[in-house]
């Protein structure tokens, strides 16, 4: 199932991005059906592309991937707004970290 978060659908490297309307609104990669560590590591490229400030949604199946974000939000300075589990997807809204 596709997100429908803006009018443009972005294909990088297997993944799905989909365009934020504004800068307030996040980008959100379906890293849904992907294994440990793949949602992570997509998650790190796309903050790594990302403004300072800037919002990321990750949706992912994988369970493990809910320690995998905490403790990454915990050493990387991103800040980790949302967990969510709905059915057996997990939601995490992302915060790019300041510049250092």
């Amino acid at each position: 199932m596709l997100v429908n978060c803006g009018p443009l659908q972005v294909l990088r490297a297997g993944m799905r991005y989909f365009n934020a309307m504004s800068h307030d609104e996040p980008l959100i990669l379906d890293a849904k059906g992907l294994n440990c560590p793949m949602p992570l590591l997509k998650a790190k490229k796309a903050l790594n592309e990302l403004s300072p400030g800037a919002l990321l949604r990750v949706l992912a199946t994988d369970p493990g991937s809910v320690k995998d974000f905490r403790v990454f939000a915990a050493q990387s300075g991103h800040k980790l707004l949302e967990s969510n589990d709905d059915g057996g997807t997990y939601s995490y809204l992302l915060e790019k970290r300041p510049d250092r």
